[in-house]
């Protein structure tokens, strides 16, 4: 189920500004690993790169063994790469349960296909598959509410919802607690390690450094665009330049 995300050499400018600079990354299988840095460190670049959001001017992605550099988002969801995003992205104007098929009745992952002869077969396993995940999340009881009236902690569980319906090996997170209530940001990180511990591989973006180092295994620093600092949540604590460039730094996008 699950894959090594694997980003080698990544770098990117826009117009005269270097975003990224050989840029080194792994997201190893069965684990959950974090990218963190100060603002403008190139966290979100990376992300859209190793998403087919962004094109790098050098270096390779890789999902496992096979090269995914430059491939379409579409693309890259169908390999087996799921993502959220740090604005919600949903469907305000669609029910809940209705959000959650979207991306399985465009192809993605293996519940997308279904032969003409298993298309009611097909579309009830989704539509369970979805209330599953609904309730895994904690959100099945506003299935048939309008996505725009949930909370913002409960849109970040739904994007989470959806991106996990297409079954993806590995799921990218881009600032999950971010404006989540504490509760919520509770709730999200034990359903972040349930799924880890049934063996998903998670590369995470998140300013909450509590959030951070309580839940990942390893950790990689960004400053400038560059690779700082990689190791266990107590190295990259501990690391000076870590100290010096992110820790005593403002939060936000980045």
């Amino acid at each position: 189920m699950t894959a090594t995300l694997r980003v080698e050499g990544i770098s990117k400018a826009f117009g005269g500004v270097h975003a990224l600079t050989e840029c080194t990354l792994t997201a190893r299988s069965g684990e959950i690993t974090g990218l963190i840095g100060p603002n403008g460190s190139g966290k979100t670049t990376l992300f859209n790169i190793a998403t087919g959001y962004e094109r790098p001017d050098s270096g390779r992605v890789f999902l496992g063994d096979r090269e995914i550099t430059g491939a379409s988002p579409q693309r890259v969801f169908g390999y087996g790469v799921g993502r959220t995003f740090q604005l919600t992205r949903i469907f305000p104007r669609l029910t809940v349960l209705e959000n959650m098929l979207v991306p399985a009745q465009h192809g993605a992952g293996k519940n997308g296909a279904a032969g003409n002869g298993g298309r009611g077969r097909a579309h009830r396993h989704l539509r369970e598959r979805a209330l599953e995940l609904l309730a895994f999340t904690g959100i099945a009881g506003h299935a048939e509410a309008l996505a725009g009236t949930l909370s913002y902690g409960q849109r970040k569980l739904l994007e989470l919802s959806y991106v996990l319906i297409a079954e993806p090996q590995v799921v990218l997170l881009d600032e999950p607690a971010g404006g989540v209530n504490p509760s919520l940001v509770n709730h999200l990180a034990e359903r972040i390690s349930e799924l880890n511990k049934q063996g998903r591989t998670f590369l995470v973006v998140e300013h909450n450094m509590e959030f951070v180092m309580s839940l990942c295994h390893q950790v990689t620093v960004l400053d400038y665009g560059t690779v700082i600092a990689t190791g266990s949540p107590a190295q990259v604590r501990d690391d000076q330049r870590v100290l010096d460039a992110y820790l005593g730094s403002g939060t936000g996008d980045g």
